[in-house]
């Protein structure tokens, strides 16, 4: 179990600053300019995914919780999509629209890091059967 955590952490470690350093230096780059904190959105991201796994790889070894761990995970989704929500009200629910720059800003952290969270959550349930 510690090594799968650890795994864990080393991919969404390295997932942030690949993702982060390589989506900043574009935007540097082609002189595009944001109006959030592009940080805060992968460090977000990163953090949360790597809590959500950990916390289910430890989850899944309690067999009366293991059918239910793929709801578990659906709650944990929600409950991350509603800690985005208060972390970052100001600097991106309170503009009015967003360039196209501004919504891939978003848009690619969430994809980067929410397929991988799915793949390890999908060998989590896996294990088992």
């Amino acid at each position: 179990m510690n090594k799968d955590i650890f795994k864990y952490i080393l991919v969404f470690v390295l997932l942030f600053l690949i993702g982060f350093y390589t989506h900043h230096f574009l935007l540097e780059y082609f002189e595009l300019n944001i109006s959030f904190s592009l940080e805060k959105i992968y460090l977000f991201h990163a953090f949360f995914s790597a809590i959500i796994c950990i916390n289910l790889r430890f989850v899944s070894t309690v067999d009366k919780l293991f059918p239910q761990l793929g709801f578990i995970y659906l709650g944990t989704l929600l409950i991350k999509l509603i800690l985005f929500c208060i972390f970052f009200y100001n600097p991106v629910f309170t503009v009015d629209s967003f360039s196209l720059t501004e919504k891939m800003g978003l848009f690619i952290p969430l994809f980067i890091f929410l397929s991988t969270e799915a793949i390890f959550v999908l060998k989590i349930l896996n294990k088992k059967e």
